[in-house]
């Protein structure tokens, strides 16, 4: 991804040298690198709630104590890597953003919509309100495709066998465009089709055909594959056989159903993320 500008969002309690590896890589592909360290407002607790004006708000030590230290912790990640990025000259830019966990949606969002390609640090999964929060708002508030389970942008940006989990809906095609960059730099792609509905009004009479043929013209080294589930959840056919075929990167639409009956029910794309072992490009 020459060129490109990458964000990576990162908890502001995480490790102080996670952002380190993905350096020589963006030196490489002059690529710059955007931060967004993230800290989330502790809850205020129902009994400091006073009943104005016949009581008085009780303002607990505990609560100000935490809120002065995330703020700590976020001014010591934004120092570090902007000494980081000062040090190995690198283009770069850095911005904090502390907020209740679902006010983070906006921010990231509007932090992703001028840059190519964005990161979700695993050190976010801390907490699992910001970590779906910042999650959902780069997927359906920027334009930039997401990733998760690569921390340092390597298996993402040096991948070598990437695998496609297709079907024809708009956000895999979304996801497969949005990684065409990475696609074209990886050894080998494998399109993988799983349950496909072998007809004209459907997936095709030979489904993942199609995009195999727009990405051999983009000088793609493509594997199609169409494989029956057996009984298994789509999301667990798909990590499989990414774990099988060696995939660095498993490139997949997100939410092709309503996010709502996903976060309720469960669904391939809540699997995918709830899943830690294997990196995944998303795009909705």
């Amino acid at each position: 991804m020459k060129n490109a500008t990458l964000l990576t969002v990162l908890d502001a309690a995480g490790p102080a040298d996670s952002h380190k590896a993905i350096a020589e890589t963006a030196r490489t592909q002059n690529i710059h690198l955007s931060y967004l360290v993230v800290g989330t407002v502790p809850q205020f607790p129902n009994y400091g709630v006073g009943m104005l004006p016949y009581g008085t708000p009780v303002v607990p030590d505990t609560w100000q104590d935490a809120v002065a230290q995330t703020n700590a912790e976020l001014q010591t990640k934004v120092d570090a890597l902007e000494t980081f990025l000062s040090r190995e000259t690198m283009s770069g830019d850095v911005i904090s953003a502390y907020a209740e966990p679902t006010g983070l949606s906006d921010v990231a969002a509007w932090r992703a919509r001028l840059c190519d390609l964005s990161f979700v640090s695993n050190d976010l999964r801390r907490e699992p309100l910001a970590f779906n929060s910042v999650l959902h708002g780069l997927l359906m508030d920027s334009a930039a495709a997401v990733v998760i389970n690569d921390d340092t942008g390597a298996k993402t940006l040096n991948a070598s066998h990437i695998l496609i989990a297709w079907n024809t809906g708009l956000p895999a095609a979304r996801a497969v465009k949005q990684a065409l960059p990475l696609l074209k730099r990886a050894a080998s792609v494998t399109i993988a089709c799983f349950d496909p509905i072998m007809n004209e009004l459907a997936d095709g009479e030979n489904p993942g055909s199609d995009i195999g043929k727009w990405l051999a013209h983009h000088g793609c080294n493509v594997t199609l594959e169409q494989h029956p589930s057996g009984g298994k959840t789509v999301a667990t056919c798909i990590l499989e056989r990414a774990e099988d075929v060696g995939a660095d990167l498993i490139v997949a639409g997100a939410y092709g159903h309503a996010r709502l009956r996903e976060t309720l029910f469960g669904g391939t794309t809540a699997s995918l993320i709830e899943q830690r072992d294997k990196s995944v490009l998303m795009a909705h």
